[in-house]
């Protein structure tokens, strides 16, 4: 237990009164009697003695408590291990999504199953950092390849291929368009089970994976949370050697509403609290099938959420006067800005140009947006190492939106997809399982770690991927 600080007692500062009151010890030290003064004084010096004595005694006492109890607090930290399973025969986890469960969320309202989770788990302590571009499909692919989206592929929710001019939507499920090696892809080329629910990229028929029936759903927005939860758990009724090692879950929510609404809109509340409901139906499931204590739980979300407004909007038609940005150049709008201008224009100058429009002061809300060559981005955000993305990057500040030209239209809700630094888009990480501490914190971290840790907790080798070969060591319980 580490110690910030010791809070020291004073005494209160004496009141006027008390100022005009003649000390005790004064008091007895005045009287005329010279025998009675000096056994006096003799009597005061031992007490004070005494007193130093036992007050001293009585800190250090007090002292020798705390730190021995700290001491054993701390050292039965180091010394916990990771805890044996009870009734599986292998090591399962379940990593379930919450699409935009932006951290801090999960303060908004009484959260008792999550925060069950977090009390008996580990989390993430200031939320789990996403990778750039802050959306949905680059995410959820990052988390279970690994990779930034400039290496597995996908490099934002919609864009175009470059040499091909085909266009990738969330509905594309070509294996050309996926690279990288998913978790489940991992899973079943080692001989084990996985099954995905709705995960992102699941359905794609990619290497040993083939999206296999009644493993594998098909994205379907009607079904019902619980329905999903309910089939999840029917896996653990199976044989012990059909239960997938790997599984996914995914709810859209509150990512839907956060659009809508924003993320401070009391509705944002009633979706976590839903959210929470479903977690706690699972565990209720888990507990029922006596396997709760057993199986890795990680719960995640994609990326986080900002209030956006109408008065935070910059238009690209107010650079005429420097440059026309043509529609066509624009492969996508806000709030990541990516163009692609045809041959024949220089790159280079399309982004002098705009830059010179946007720093004039004659653009309503220029100042909050830079463009950029790819490759003159900040590196810590990996977003150039691919033909797939734009010549031509803009990044604006958080909670503004670039438009082609100016409307009528009045729009408050919320987006992301911002700088993956910005505190607003980070998301959660808790975990829960035999090889996870109870009650422990650590550092944020970037999503793209997660690969390895699954990959260690099942005890596989994993793909090549950008996270850090070390980090589960940092974060799981050790074997012994």
């Amino acid at each position: 237990m580490d110690l910030d600080s010791i809070s020291i007692l004073t005494s209160k500062a004496p009141t006027k009164r008390e100022e005009e009151l003649p000390d005790s010890t004064d008091a007895l030290l005045s009287s005329s009697d010279a025998p009675q003064k000096s056994s006096t004084k003799s009597i005061l010096f031992i007490s004070l003695v005494l007193s130093t004595c036992v007050a001293l005694s009585a800190a250090i006492a007090f002292a020798f408590l705390f730190f021995s109890s700290s001491s054993s607090s701390n050292s039965e930290s180091i010394n916990e291990v990771a805890r044996p399973l009870t009734k599986l025969k292998h090591p399962v986890v379940l990593l379930i999504s919450s699409d935009g469960f932006r951290f801090g969320y999960q303060f908004k309202t009484y959260t008792p199953n999550i925060n069950r989770l977090i009390k008996n788990g580990t989390e993430a302590e200031s939320g789990l950092i996403p990778v750039f571009p802050t959306l949905t499909f680059p995410n959820h692919y990052s988390i279970v390849t690994g990779l930034y989206p400039a290496y597995h592929g996908i490099i934002n929710n919609y864009f175009t291929d470059p040499e091909t001019n085909e266009v990738f939507t969330m509905a594309s499920h070509e294996p050309k368009w996926w690279l990288g090696e998913p978790l489940w892809e991992t899973v079943v080329n080692h001989g084990l089970k996985a099954s995905t629910y709705f995960w992102p990229g699941s359905e794609v028929h990619k290497g040993s994976w083939n999206c296999p029936k009644d493993y594998c759903m098909f994205y379907n927005s009607s079904v019902p949370f619980e329905e999903r939860v309910d089939t999840v758990l029917k896996y653990f009724d199976l044989s012990s050697s059909d239960i997938p090692s790997f599984m996914t879950l995914y709810f859209e929510d509150p990512d839907h509403q956060g659009h809508q609404v924003g993320p401070d809109d009391p509705l944002i509340t009633e979706v976590v609290a839903n959210i929470d409901e479903m977690i706690g139906k699972l565990i209720r499931g888990l507990e029922e099938r006596g396997v709760f204590e057993d199986v890795t739980v990680i719960m995640v979300g994609d990326h986080g959420m900002v209030g956006t407004c109408d008065k935070k909007l910059i238009f690209l038609d107010d650079l005429t006067s420097w440059i026309e940005i043509p529609t066509e150049w624009v492969q996508y709008y806000t709030p990541l800005l990516a163009i692609r201008p045809p041959s024949g224009y220089s790159p280079k100058d399309v982004v002098a140009k705009m830059n010179e429009g946007l720093k004039s002061g004659k653009v309503d809300n220029g100042q909050y947006l830079s463009v950029y060559l790819k490759e003159e981005l900040p590196s810590r955000l990996h977003y150039a190492a691919s033909d797939r993305i734009p010549p031509i990057i803009g990044l604006v500040q958080e909670g503004y939106k670039v438009e082609q030209k100016r409307s009528t239209r009045q729009e408050c809700g919320g987006a992301h997809g911002y700088d993956s630094a910005f505190f607003s888009m980070r998301t959660i990480f808790i975990a829960h399982g035999p090889q996870f501490a109870r009650g422990r914190k650590v550092p944020s971290f970037e999503n793209v770690q997660i690969y390895n840790l699954v990959a260690t907790i099942l005890n596989i080798q994993g793909a090549a991927n950008n996270g850090t070969a070390s980090f589960p060591q940092s974060i799981l319980l050790p074997s012994h």
